[in-house]
């Protein structure tokens, strides 16, 4: 094993934990708010096909990454309406939104089957982008890498520094006692369930514009659930959230260059690695369940009533 292997596998694993990244920090401050989304496949998917779309019919990559946070942030919208205003059950609600999201993406990417994007731009500066190994992993990647990262940074700033974070999680731990001090628990938990779409939305570009600039009917698969379990994993805390979706990056990737170690291993066991992960975490967690209820947002579920 040289640098010549090494830093290709690092650029993989970077590829391979951007989506999770987006998925499982915008869950953060969903369920931070109270609200259980398990739409985040069905908003991955739709904000993959829809940047996807954009990028093939009009060539240029801003607007591809707005269509694809837009679009997890419409079918978030339908998620809040439904939970917030109706007050649906949040875990059907959810459930429903990912099956719709799965299907209606494929209607909406028949005609986009076999077309191909250039890609994302990668960031070039002269000098540091040449530099051997550390050049093409911190200043070669595109756009939605460096913003994955700050969203890890400002998201943690933003709930434990500002006053709006602090609200938020105030109406996560107690609705009722947000409400009684004049906070807008429907609004806040609205707000949130939309930004948690947009960024689920941004993972899903991710992959369609950089990951595999393709699309692919189900191309998530099953990132959005992996998202679900790493919010768990990392206790509610972003900057955890960031380091556990490396590592699971780092777990899928390894079916891509398992062979290059001359592991003799079948490709359908090192497919299911990652899903093998998630399920071991999510035992081991629930091994603590006192824990994890101490760290989950108290409130998280439960519809509000203004009535109290």
């Amino acid at each position: 094993m040289n640098v010549d292997f090494i830093i290709p596998a690092l650029l993989t694993i970077i590829t391979a934990s951007t989506p999770l990244v987006f998925a499982a920090i915008g869950e953060i401050v969903v369920e931070k708010s109270g609200v259980l989304n398990l739409g985040i496949e069905g908003m991955m998917i739709v904000g993959a096909i829809g940047a996807f779309a954009v990028a093939v019919t009009t060539g240029d990559p801003t607007l591809a990454i707005l269509a694809g946070a837009l679009s997890g942030m419409a079918l978030a919208f339908i998620f809040g309406f439904l939970t917030l205003f109706l007050l649906s059950n949040q875990v059907a609600t959810g459930l429903a939104l990912t099956l719709f999201g799965i299907g209606f993406s494929a209607l909406l990417g028949q005609n986009f089957v076999g077309k191909v994007f250039s890609g994302l731009p990668k960031l070039n500066i002269p000098g540091l982008s040449d530099l051997p190994g550390i050049g093409p992993l911190i200043f070669g990647q595109d756009v939605l890498v460096y913003l994955s990262v700050a969203s890890a940074v400002l998201v943690t700033w933003f709930l434990s520094r500002t006053r709006w974070g602090l609200a938020l999680r105030a109406v996560g731990e107690n609705h009722n006692a947000a409400h009684s001090i004049g906070f807008s628990v429907t609004m806040i938990r609205l707000a949130a369930v939309l930004f948690g779409g947009a960024m689920a939305g941004l993972g899903g570009a991710y992959l369609s514009l950089a990951h595999t600039p393709l699309w692919v009917e189900n191309m998530t698969a099953g990132r959005g659930w992996i998202a679900l379990a790493l919010v768990v994993f990392a206790s509610w805390r972003p900057w955890r959230a960031f380091f556990g979706a490396y590592l699971f990056g780092g777990i899928t990737i390894i079916q891509l260059h398992a062979q290059g170690f001359g592991v003799d291993v079948p490709s359908q066991i090192l497919s299911m690695l990652p899903y093998l992960a998630t399920i071991i975490v999510l035992v081991l967690i629930s091994r603590d369940d006192t824990r994890a209820r101490l760290n989950a947002p108290a409130c998280l579920g439960r519809s509000f009533h203004a009535s109290g």
